[in-house]
């Protein structure tokens, strides 16, 4: 295997929703001449603004940000289109002498650039994924799960019959391969020499930033926006609607439900506790407390260190 020492070096923003990566991303990118590759399966969608909580036109203008709105919101987008897409663009910012900064919290969407993966080889069928959304209208989620259940019991272990994007790409991958996702075996071959730098919180103050995001999205728009996606003919069946805070309230609009803002703090704080999870398994992982005075200084200076190292 290539040593890691011999590999391009890159940066990684991750960690858990609410922790302020952009912030973080952006402000190494002016410092260290580098441009952002965002790693957020909502931010992908165009119209999907507010629930992703985009960066803002002061925040793009200061930075060189890729992969935000490059997906209809019609279209299903996998690990495999991400890293497709994503990884010409960071040997680009290579070649031009910046420096590539991965900034985002799907875990998979990260790991895809990170590391060579056996499940980026399996590219999506949208004939086969078609057929089972048909399946998933006419027959419901749980008929969806019981199939999962009959060719790939180990998977459904860790699915919920309400994760239908995973049990249809569950299911995909085993009608295109004869392999069952259980069975492929990710060896974690690095591509880059990286550090990973997380913001952290005590989990309270994490909590309580969670719930003001939240906050914020409906005073910034965020009803209003669902609507207009279902509208446009976009449904909740669909990849982009699954995204927390989308999901909740375009169910809330089409039952004639009040905002479900509780519900959406609950989903995000514990979506956030698996990111953290997910994260803590990454290599060269760096956590700095982001609650220290010296927190920008500090990831200022690990950069540098990691740079020149």
């Amino acid at each position: 295997m290539v040593q890691e020492n011999s590999l391009k070096k890159i940066v990684v923003v991750c960690g858990p929703t609410g922790a302020g990566k952009t912030a973080v991303a952006i402000d190494i990118a002016e410092k260290f001449n580098g441009e952002i590759v965002s790693a957020d399966s909502v931010a992908i969608y165009r119209g999907l603004d507010v629930g992703s909580a985009k960066p803002t036109k002061e925040q793009l203008a200061r930075a060189k940000h890729y992969m935000i709105d490059v997906v209809s919101p019609f279209d299903s987008f996998s690990v495999s289109d991400f890293e497709r897409s994503a990884i010409p663009i960071v040997e680009d910012i290579i070649s031009r002498g910046k420096l590539p900064i991965v900034c985002g919290g799907t875990g998979f969407y990260v790991n895809s650039i990170l590391y060579k993966l056996s499940y980026g080889n399996h590219s999506a069928s949208p004939e086969i994924r078609e057929k089972y959304e048909e399946i998933l209208k006419e027959k419901g989620k749980e008929y969806l799960f019981g199939l999962l259940k009959e060719t790939d019991g180990e998977t459904a272990k860790k699915l919920h019959p309400n994760d239908v994007v995973r049990v249809v790409r569950a299911l995909e991958i085993y009608e295109t391969t004869g392999v069952k996702k259980s069975e492929i075996k990710d060896e974690l071959t690095p591509r880059y020499d990286f550090v990973a730098l997380t913001p952290v919180f005590e989990r309270s103050v994490l909590y309580s930033r969670i719930d003001r995001r939240v906050d914020e999205m409906f005073e910034n728009g965020l009803e209003r926006e669902v609507v207009g996606l279902l509208e446009k003919g976009v449904t909740v069946e669909m990849q982009c609607m699954q995204g927390i805070g989308y999901k909740e309230t375009a169910r809330a609009i089409l039952n004639g439900e009040e905002m479900p803002l509780d519900e959406i703090k609950a989903n995000s704080r514990r979506y956030a506790k698996r990111q953290i999870t997910f994260f803590k398994r990454t290599r060269n992982l760096l956590p700095l407390n982001a609650e220290n005075s010296d927190y920008s200084d500090k990831i200022i200076n690990s950069v540098y260190d990691f740079l020149n190292e």
